[in-house]
């Protein structure tokens, strides 16, 4: 499926009116499916399903390894549309993978492009499953490149203006790889469904940038993938705040220009 659709549309301005084709961002939605039960349907952008939902799976804890997963693939009768909107994880024989108990009683739920991942609601909780995030220093010439680096990655975005980007760097601030999607938090999953796909994982020696603002879901994500560092383009949430503070990450927003908003851990940016 493509991620950009032309459309005739009507700009109105000072000088009148006038009828062009423009570029929008597609949303679909994608289902979910473990072993052919579903999980969630989530409305996103077209384009690495695999790893969106592999970023999901391991954020969720419903996973623990790649060895976890036989398959992920599209599932439905070919040629029909809507199979490229159904994704399947087949457990490997001897997996763990399971329904968490918050999941059991809404399959099928609907969550938004603006919406994380739902169920998770304690800190304590994430902290306790997750591993410690190492407590990294980081250099604040390097959080204002990565930021500003950001926009060169996003072509959907350049095109309609209307996608999320979330880009992994190390911290000397090489990019390692960007997604985009019309909700940040599944251009984070892509993110790190990437990283699992690559063996990275924890990526205890790299920073997430996100082109929005920074809410809970991103930081989760975050945690939960071992990354040390989040730099958003706009503000943070508190509960996010409290995330990072609790988990040791350096959170940082409004990273515009030579100037930004340390929320967590700015004793540790140079």
């Amino acid at each position: 499926m493509e991620a950009v659709r032309r459309l005739r549309i009507t700009r109105i301005g000072t000088n009148g009116e006038t009828a062009v084709d423009d570029d929008v961002a597609v949303e679909e939605p994608l289902e979910i499916r473990i072993g052919g039960d579903t999980l969630a349907v989530t409305m996103r952008t077209p384009g690495r399903d695999r790893e969106l939902a592999l970023g999901l799976l391991w954020a969720e804890g419903i996973i623990a390894s790649l060895s976890d997963v036989a398959s992920v693939v599209h599932c439905g009768r070919t040629g029909d549309e809507a199979r490229e909107n159904v994704l399947d994880v087949t457990p490997a024989p001897g997996s763990k993978i399971h329904f968490p108990e918050e999941h059991a009683a809404r399959r099928g739920t609907i969550t938004s492009s603006a919406c994380g991942v739902c169920g998770r609601k304690s800190i304590d909780d994430l902290v306790a499953r997750c591993a410690p995030v190492p407590r990294v220093r980081a250099l604040r010439t390097t959080l204002f490149s990565a930021v500003e680096s950001l926009r060169a990655t996003q072509p959907l975005f350049a095109r309609t203006g209307g996608c999320h980007g979330a880009a992994l760097l190390t911290l000397e601030g090489d990019p390692v790889v960007t997604f985009e999607d019309v909700g940040r938090h599944n251009a984070v999953d892509k993110v790190v469904g990437s990283a699992l796909l690559a063996g990275r994982l924890p990526l205890s020696s790299h920073m997430l940038v996100v082109s929005g603002r920074t809410s809970f879901e991103i930081v989760q994500k975050a945690v939960a993938a071992g990354i040390p560092v989040v730099c958003g383009v706009s503000a943070a949430s508190s509960l996010a705040i409290d995330t990072a503070t609790r988990a040791g990450l350096i959170l940082a927003g409004f990273v515009r220009g030579q100037e930004m908003v340390v929320y967590a851990g700015g004793d540790r940016v140079d």
